[in-house]
């Protein structure tokens, strides 16, 4: 048929990755270990101890959570660590840091986790708009792990593309 129209990147070997397909869908928190200082600054163990006591701790369940601390008071190491042994039980995982961190973890956690030879010489575009807020630190990462294995690493949208990496011929 003539002048039939050819979606070319159908019948290509391109492979789209999005990043936003692996997102989570569980809650996200953050408990801010302030509201537990004395005056802001200083962690009376013995205050602390029977503040986490009195939480409700099922409000974390299945969610991520992110522990920090909104002033500038040192913090004994084991003030994180006591937390985490209240939230383990129920919540999806905890990380240390604010919402930000939160999610540069969790994608961390997620992209380690792929096995990349399944992209062996493929060329891979990394798709480029999502609805959801994905870290700029999974591209960047997502980009080191795919340059091991894939042929080729591009950003954005099959019709628009960004060259990102090329793997050099071998001589």
């Amino acid at each position: 048929m003539e002048g039939e129209i050819v979606n070319k990147v159908a019948n290509s070997a391109l492979v789209v990755f999005d990043l936003e397909d692996m997102y989570p869908d569980n809650p996200r928190m953050e408990i801010d270990i302030a509201q537990w200082l004395y005056e802001g600054f200083v962690l009376r163990e013995k205050d602390f101890r029977a503040a986490l006591k009195e939480v409700d701790w099922s409000q974390y369940q299945d969610a991520y959570v992110g522990l920090f601390c909104s002033t500038d008071a040192i913090l004994p190491g084991w003030a994180y660590m006591l937390l985490t042994s209240y939230l383990q039980p129920v919540a999806k995982r905890v990380f240390l840091g604010d919402k930000h961190h939160l999610e540069q973890s969790i994608y961390q956690e997620l992209l380690f986790a792929i096995d990349y030879s399944q992209y062996q010489d493929l060329p891979i575009i990394i798709k480029g708009c999502s609805k959801k807020e994905i870290p700029e630190e999974a591209y960047v990462l997502v980009t080191q792990l795919m340059m091991n294995t894939a042929r080729s690493v591009m950003f954005g949208e099959a019709c628009s593309a960004v060259p990102v990496y090329k793997r050099l011929a071998k001589k």
